[in-house]
Parts: C-alpha cells; sequence; structure tokens
C-alpha cells in the first residue's frame, strides 16, 4: 500500500466518549470500579481502530493499567481515543481518560492506556490495515514508542 494514497492520519481515527458516573458504576464508597473505566476503554479503543481499518476488530491486548487518581460518582468520564500504531493486521490505540466534576469544572487525568486490536475480515479472519499517517511530531513521537511496544509484545508472545 501507498502510504500517502491509502493511509489514515491519527485524527482520522480519534473518538471521544463521555458518560455521566452513575452509583451502579462504584462501590459503596462512592469509587468507580476498575472494571467499568477497562470496559469504557476497551470501547474506545475498539471503535478508534474501527474507524482506522473500516473492519471490526477483536481486542488482543490491553497493556498495564495504573490509575493516578479515583474516579467518583457525579464525575463526567471522558475518553479520547486515537490510533497510534498500525501493522500489517494489528493497530494499537492510545485511550486516555479524564474525569471532571461537571459542577465546579476541576478534571484530573485518571489513567492513559494502550490496547491492542487486530482488524478481521467477513470470514472472521485476520485482514490488512491501512497504513497509519502521523500528523505532528507528538504523533511520529508515539508511533515510534507503538513500534517498540509492539516489538516487545511479539517478543513476549514467542516466549510462552
Amino acid at each position: 500500500m501507498d502510504d500517502l494514497q491509502n493511509g489514515k492520519t491519527v485524527g482520522e481515527s480519534r473518538v471521544n466518549l463521555a458518560q455521566l458516573m452513575q452509583p451502579e458504576h462504584a462501590n459503596n464508597h462512592g469509587n468507580v470500579h476498575g472494571g467499568w473505566i477497562m470496559k469504557l476503554i476497551d470501547e474506545a479503543g475498539a471503535l478508534a481502530c474501527m474507524r482506522h481499518a473500516q473492519r471490526r476488530v477483536v481486542t488482543v491486548a490491553v497493556d498495564q493499567m495504573m490509575f493516578r487518581q479515583p474516579i467518583r460518582i457525579g464525575d463526567l468520564v471522558t475518553l479520547t481515543a486515537e490510533v497510534s500504531y498500525a501493522g500489517r493486521t494489528s493497530l494499537e490505540a492510545r485511550v486516555e481518560v479524564i474525569a471532571e466534576n461537571p459542577v465546579t469544572g476541576e478534571y484530573v487525568h485518571t489513567n492513559t492506556a494502550y490496547c491492542v486490536y487486530v482488524a478481521l475480515d467477513n470470514d472472521g479472519k485476520p485482514t490488512q490495515v491501512p497504513p497509519l499517517i502521523p500528523e505532528t511530531d507528538i504523533h511520529r513521537q508515539r508511533m515510534e514508542r507503538a513500534k517498540q511496544r509492539q516489538a516487545y509484545r511479539l517478543s513476549r508472545r514467542e516466549d510462552d
């Protein structure tokens, strides 16, 4: 594939999701369950990768998940996801999570996650994805780090 002709930019994959955290998302101390946030991260990452590949995708891996700050009932959680790496059939999505108190306007970056997906054809087989075109120096740096993460993941897979 010719990068400039058939590739897609990082911005073309970007997805923003927002959800108000309700009592059913939290424990009895008012903190939102990490598993609920992980579910939202997976949804946002998958949507960004589907936008890029224009195919359905399946989750292959989620890198380490660390929460810097708790998310509370009543917070507006905003997830911004974009493709940070495109291989032959796999894609990595960078998902940033922000929790905002909608009354005060105060917000905090709670975590950033990297998720890996594989694009599937209509028969459920891995299929080729368009190359990723970085638009800024930050995108180029993120893409380079993503290539390193992917090489590490692949080397770990061979160790199993």
